[in-house]
């Protein structure tokens, strides 16, 4: 959820050319990353947990190359992306091993 907000924040940063294109992109992927989570836990059977747990990870992967581009263009400082890349990383991880966890 932190993620996803603080990801909303730093897209507002970045020049309004970018408003339908990295800025929409990146804040959608941060979001749907606390979105499938949840998708995947109401009601769902375990298969289905993995899916949805699936469709974050790669959610995350999609914010981590939007981090990238925007470093890139010079959206962003490299400290910061330092910031979000470590804590997607970490992110990563921990999303990894409860998918792995869910039979």
């Amino acid at each position: 959820m932190d993620l996803g907000e603080d990801i909303d924040k730093m897209a507002d940063e970045f020049p309004k050319k970018e408003v339908f294109n990295l800025s929409s992109q990146i804040r959608r992927a941060a979001d749907s990353i606390a979105l499938n989570i949840s998708e995947g836990a109401i009601g769902q059977s375990n298969p289905e947990q993995r899916k949805f747990v699936g469709y974050s990870i790669r959610s995350l992967a999609e914010v981590v190359t939007c981090l990238h581009k925007a470093k890139r263009r010079k959206y962003i400082e490299e400290k910061e992306f330092d910031k979000y890349y470590d804590f997607s990383f970490q992110l990563m991880n921990m999303m990894i091993a409860f998918r792995n966890k869910i039979k």
